[in-house]
């Protein structure tokens, strides 16, 4: 999904919300339970995709603090900016990961946090696929959105418009394991962002673990 000048429209809209974005969700206590179950999972020095890294806190400075050698994407170029600048342990790059390379099996594991609202649900399952296959096998994977079932809404994300696509929680589980991994748990809450404009919204979180033989 584009906008006007061929840019992502998540780029627009997260190059406007900027380091907001980090003070509203940085309250998220689901989010942190859920790095603190996957650095459980790692074993020391993993490299380890953050997708849709945005500010690069909380996720890539806990994971890179930890020791683990972490690459985060987002194509907000502001958002890598800060990122970078945040957290020099961790390596950013501003792209869409829909078109980045990702070769099987060369991460040990993938973090997603509501990275996926702005893609279309095709885009979204395609790009789950992608991503279970670019973890080695055995290895642990965080999948967070907004279980909603909406397709193409138009709406106000902390002062810009936005076009929300989401599924179900049942929904995006199945997509979760159709794609290849195992849940292993499922986190429902709801969070209100701290932001003027914010209202409650429900988050849902899945540990999962990519489907096949680590040892393989």
């Amino acid at each position: 999904m584009t906008d006007g000048d061929h840019r992502p429209r998540a780029a627009t809209v997260f190059d406007a919300i900027g380091a907001a974005y980090e003070k509203a969700f940085a309250g998220s206590e689901a989010h942190r339970a859920s790095l603190e179950w996957l650095l459980g999972q790692l074993a020391p020095g993993s490299r380890v995709l953050d997708v849709g890294s945005g500010t690069g806190r909380p996720t890539a400075r806990t994971l890179a603090d930890a020791g683990h050698d972490v690459l985060g994407v987002d194509v907000s170029p502001v958002m890598v900016d800060l990122a970078a600048r945040q957290v020099p342990g961790a390596a950013f790059r501003c792209a869409d990961i829909r078109e980045m390379p990702l070769p099987d099996g060369s991460f040990d594991a993938v973090c997603v946090y509501f990275s996926l609202l702005q893609l279309s649900r095709a885009e979204q399952s395609a790009l789950v696929g992608r991503l279970v296959r670019a973890v080695r096998p055995g290895g642990p994977v965080v999948l967070a959105t907004v279980p909603l079932d909406v397709e193409d809404v138009e709406a106000v994300f902390m002062g810009q418009p936005v076009q929300v696509t989401s599924f179900g929680s049942e929904e995006f589980a199945a997509l979760a394991g159709g794609a290849g991994l195992t849940v292993l748990r499922q986190e429902h809450t709801v969070f209100t962002p701290a932001h003027p404009e914010a209202i409650p919204e429900p988050h849902l979180f899945l540990y999962c673990r990519r489907d096949g033989d680590p040892d393989a």
